[in-house]
């Protein structure tokens, strides 16, 4: 049944308006909040005057490169606003309504990586403060919780409410509009996800490998000129960067979730989705404020406790709201094509939300596993750093393939489980979604838990850089730093199952899409089921195998590219930070300060020219396979994309995690402590590792769900020009042709592209 048939069934009124309403109620409380919990932050203290000077220079400096950022991405946005336009539409209204959705998806993106920027910013001196005297250990972590909290909650107000929107505006529309929504969602964070990952890993590698290695001073120490852009790149990667990020997983499932029960359930199908999340917001604000450590207690067993408790509370309400809402059998759902289907509704409906629960709690686990400094994996990468560099690269390599294989089985088996659940396909789909909307009820203390890293993060830098800190204020910052390192890379695993959760659901969508293109494309009676016939011939065809292979060479090139661009942007700040070593007297001595401001301009111009590549190719990849080689090699392009892009992702993640906590053991002390050779070998393993879980790895989460997104729009043109004459033939060649084109060309660009500072400085060493 596609999706098109279905929305003429679908009509929102009395009750289910009125839970509609509800929803967008919640919405805008979970935003209310979310500026409450802004207020507390504030109100704490900013300590020292020369604390509040740091934390000014790294808000100044984020601020500048956001702005320069959005006023990049504008240009994009224009350009995919209009080319919207020319995409086939059931309606006038549709088009107009996908189009403008679009932009509202954008700017919601945008505004929640703005606002988690700009909280974390302010947040990082109010840590610190606390750790130093003002209100100890509990007081910072409370503050640094709370900011990821405000952050959460304004993801999961905006994300509900602009579907609640559209819902009720276009009501059987919806599906179809919100995938302008979604797509806009996802776009901008890409586009942020890569130029924040350049951004701060081109700083971070750059500040490590010529302060802690070549010149022997720590990681924070104000002589190095690069330690402020390190800490913008926090912000601009790991805050805004992850914050929209986890905005579009949010969309996008929803976008999945509403466009296949509108399909499989009709109105309850276009309601149930909607009403998930809303228990999600309001069990992440329980579990935001029940967040307090205990004296002595573990932080990550902390906020780990709060994660279980409102997962848990979040299961029981969606099962009492699944018996409630929905029916117990299939012919009272009101929609012919599924009125003889046999199960109980609502059932699966509550198996399938908590299988996303569940697979949330499993990967928060799991990647604690491979990832945390208390657990065997890292222990293992630290232990080999006595024998060298070498062997803490291939310790970390190894715990990021096995970690890469147990969750990519743990979320297949989620994947699957849901899809046993009936034996229709529709349904079997829509139960896939539903176990995304499961996990997003975690969403809002998951983004707590990603933001608390680079805020603690950042409390540390700003302390040790003012130098005014207390030995036990710094020993408290080293442990709320190595606990956000953890829940950072939890957050990663968790952001990478909801993009395979919506990718195939959107996959499912795809399908869908065809259908309704068929049936629209000529006679319903004839045309649509021989071609319908011919569409499931291609799915074992050569050419799906060939989308598939060229889905997987995407995932790797698309990776390649990030990591590359970070490395010729470190390129330009190692010579910036050795020049400014060599040529300004007194920095090493303490008399003179660095050029701070310098570092900044490098990494802030050389990320936003690196980030045009990756955003073109997963754009354009989609349309070159799918207008060149038909509908069933891009099915088959999505699923290698799917399955390439989950094993890639982890991997990455989980060895950058690995890598970094294990330094983190040296320097407590293990080994040798800092200073020793061991110590030095753990911060080349982690330099390897920054690119891996902070630019290329977590990139791939959009990336998965913009080019569904992209097959699923562009689906209705191939099926219209694939089943017209010679001409139409040529229009569709031709659109492949070009963006093949265009994809060489930014390819070969970015090949030939020098680091801003290679062509006009002498490679010269220290």
């Amino acid at each position: 049944m596609s999706t098109s048939a279905a929305a003429a069934e679908v009509v929102i009124t009395g009750s289910d308006q009125v839970i509609v309403i509800g929803v967008a109620v919640v919405a805008l409380i979970a935003l209310v909040i979310a500026f409450v919990l802004r207020a507390g932050v504030l109100a704490a203290g900013t300590g020292t005057p020369k604390m509040q000077e740091i934390s000014a220079a790294v808000q100044e400096g984020a601020a500048a490169y956001l702005a320069r950022q959005f006023r990049t991405l504008g240009i994009f946005v224009v350009i995919v606003f209009v080319l919207l336009f020319a995409l086939p539409a059931t309606t006038t209204g549709e088009r107009i309504g996908r189009s403008i959705a679009f932009l509202f998806g954008a700017a919601f993106s945008a505004s929640i990586g703005y606002f988690g920027m700009w909280l974390a910013t302010r947040a990082n001196v109010r840590v610190a403060a606390a750790a130093n005297g003002d209100g100890g250990r509990e007081k910072a972590m409370q503050i640094g919780f709370r900011t990821g909290g405000a952050v959460g909650l304004a993801t999961t107000g905006l994300g509900l409410l602009g579907a609640s929107i559209v819902v009720l505006v276009y009501v059987g529309d919806a599906p179809k509009v919100l995938e302008g929504f979604g797509f806009g969602a996802a776009m901008l964070a890409m586009f942020m996800r890569v130029g924040g990952g350049i951004f701060t890993k081109a700083a971070d590698v750059g500040a490590d490998l010529v302060g802690k290695v070549e010149q022997g001073i720590p990681e924070d120490d104000p002589r190095n000129a690069a330690t402020i852009a390190d800490n913008v790149g926090d912000n601009v990667g790991d805050c805004a960067g992850m914050a929209a990020d986890l905005f579009e997983s949010y969309a996008v499932t929803l976008v999945a979730s509403l466009i296949l029960g509108s399909a499989a359930f009709g109105t309850k199908g276009l309601v149930f989705p909607l009403i998930i999340p809303t228990i999600g917001v309001i069990t992440a604000i329980i579990g935001i404020y029940i967040t307090k450590a205990k004296p002595g207690e573990p932080g990550l067993v902390t906020i780990n406790r709060s994660f279980y408790i409102s997962a848990a509370i979040s299961a029981g309400l969606s099962a009492v709201a699944s018996f409630v809402y929905l029916p117990t059998n299939f012919a009272d759902l009101g929609i012919d094509s599924v009125r003889d289907v046999s199960g109980n509704p609502a059932l699966m409906a509550i198996i399938s939300v908590l299988i996303g629960i569940v697979l949330a709690a499993v990967i928060l686990w799991l990647t604690g596993y491979f990832t945390g400094t208390e657990t065997k994996p890292t222990k293992d990468v630290a232990k080999a750093s006595l024998t060298g560099a070498a062997t803490v690269v291939l310790g970390g390599i190894s715990v990021g393939f096995e970690s890469a294989v147990y969750t990519a089985l743990v979320i297949a088996g989620a994947v699957y489980g849901a899809f046993l659940l009936s034996t229709t396909l529709i349904v079997a789909l829509f139960m896939i979604a539903l176990a995304g909307c499961g996990l997003l009820t975690t969403v809002g203390v998951i983004v707590a838990m990603d933001t608390f890293g680079p805020v603690s993060d950042n409390a540390q830098g700003v302390a040790e850089m003012s130098g005014e800190v207390s030995e036990e204020g710094a020993k408290i910052l080293t442990e709320l730093d190595a606990v956000g390192n953890t829940t950072k890379a939890i957050t990663k695993g968790i952001a990478i199952a909801t993009a395979v959760l919506a990718a195939t659901a959107l996959f499912g969508s795809y399908s869908d899409a065809i259908t309704g293109a068929l049936i629209s494309a000529g006679d319903a009676a004839g045309l649509a089921a021989g071609s319908l016939s011919s569409f499931v011939t291609s799915v074992v065809s050569p050419g799906t195998l060939v989308g598939m292979l060229l889905g997987a060479c995407v995932v790797f090139l698309f990776s390649g590219l990030a990591i590359n661009a970070v490395s010729r942007a470190a390129g330009a700040v190692v010579y910036e930070v050795r020049r400014q070593f060599r040529e300004i007297p007194g920095i090493m001595e303490g008399t003179n300060k660095p050029e701070y401001g310098k570092v900044v301009d490098i990494v802030t111009r050389d990320s936003l020219r690196e980030l045009a590549t990756p955003g073109l190719l997963a754009v354009f990849a989609p349309i070159a396979v799918g207008f060149g080689l038909g509908v069933g090699p891009l099915a088959g392009y999505l699923a290698g994309t799917i399955a390439t892009g989950t094993l890639m992702a982890v991997f990455l993640a989980n060895s950058g995690g690995a890598w970094d906590n294990a330094k983190k053991i040296v320097e407590d002390g293990t080994h040798g402590g800092k200073g020793s050779p061991a110590h030095e070998a753990t911060v080349i393993g982690d330099t390897v590792g920054d690119p891996f879980k902070d630019t290329a790895g977590p990139a791939i989460n959009p990336l998965l769900k913009v080019m569904n997104l992209v097959a699923l729009l562009i689906a209705p043109a191939i099926v219209a020009l694939s089943v017209g004459d010679s001409a139409s033939a040529g229009i569709r060649y031709g659109i492949s042709a070009l963006a093949v084109v265009i994809i060489v060309t930014a390819v070969v660009v970015s090949k030939r592209r020098e680091s801003s500072l290679h062509a006009d400085q002498p490679q010269a060493t220290a």
